[in-house]
């Protein structure tokens, strides 16, 4: 099977990107310069963690560039697709630059914090996001719906994450960058969970083993390239109490949003995913 063959019915693609691109009007975004008063950051009100966690999650949030290749490779908006899939490709491709976009703007507002806040100097910063940023990436799958299903659980996790940084943190410009973020990445998390749920209602069981796979191997962005990153999984954790597989609860509620009566796959599906995070 091949990722073309497998796609959603391009209406229903539409629907969703149609959906996040109307909560996310122009009056509600928000630039790096003008947002926040960087003149009062200050890293001496943060413990060494949450130094430690603001640094690491700039590591993954300035991964961007490797992540959307990966989405113009695997659904390409080019003559190597039929004309269905391009038409497909091209509507996903309305949400994937939005997304990008917004993405890279995190990147720039905790490296911009890092500087402001004195934990980094802007020039030695630069290079060390180099290092790591050109490293590649990479999202091994087959079904379409393995993208927005590690997408969904990244995006939820990324969300509590900030939500309980901001929560400890001493900075008031840190909390507000937080905020800003989180935000984000709950309208990122809703259109991932809507294309998800269109999957299943779409193609059914059909797409209930790809989802399977994708929770049995996932793993973070950069899990495996980053230098010392179980180190700092680790701290960051210990820092806000957090834990990944929290967002796996919010997997399950698309499911069950998503099927009117689970077969035998999806309560196999939900088990795993229960016992996924019973494990962690």
């Amino acid at each position: 099977m091949s990722i073309e063959s497998a796609l959603l019915p391009v209406g229903e693609l539409v629907a969703a990107v149609d959906g996040f691109l109307a909560a996310s009007p122009a009056a509600r975004a928000w630039d790096v310069e003008t947002a926040f008063d960087w003149t009062a950051a200050d890293a001496g009100r943060l413990t060494e963690g949450q130094r430690s966690a603001v640094q690491f999650v700039t590591f993954i949030e300035d991964h961007l560039p490797g992540y959307f290749e990966v989405y113009q490779r695997c659904f390409p908006v080019n003559d190597s697709v039929e004309l269905p899939a391009f038409v497909h490709n091209r509507e996903l491709y309305h949400f994937t630059v939005r997304w990008a976009l917004e993405e890279d703007t995190h990147a720039r507002a905790l490296a911009r914090y890092q500087v402001a806040s004195g934990i980094a100097e802007r020039s030695a910063l630069r290079g060390e996001l180099a290092v790591e940023g050109r490293k590649p990436f990479d999202l091994p799958y087959e079904h379409p719906v393995q993208f927005f299903a590690y997408a969904l659980v990244q995006e939820k996790a990324t969300q509590l994450y900030y939500h309980q940084l901001r929560d400890v943190c001493g900075d008031p410009v840190l909390a507000a960058v937080l905020s800003r973020l989180a935000r984000d990445e709950a309208r990122h998390f809703s259109f991932m969970a809507d294309v998800v749920g269109r999957y299943l209602r779409v193609q059914g069981d059909a797409a209930v083993a790809p989802i399977r796979d994708v929770i049995a191997g996932f793993r973070m962005p950069l899990a495996d390239t980053l230098r010392g990153y179980w180190r700092w999984a680790l701290r960051i954790a210990e820092v806000a109490d957090y834990d990944h597989t929290e967002a796996y609860e919010h997997l399950l509620k698309v499911i069950d949003r998503a099927v009117d009566a689970r077969s035998d796959r999806v309560d196999e599906l939900a088990r795993f995913i229960g016992q996924c995070r019973a494990l962690a």
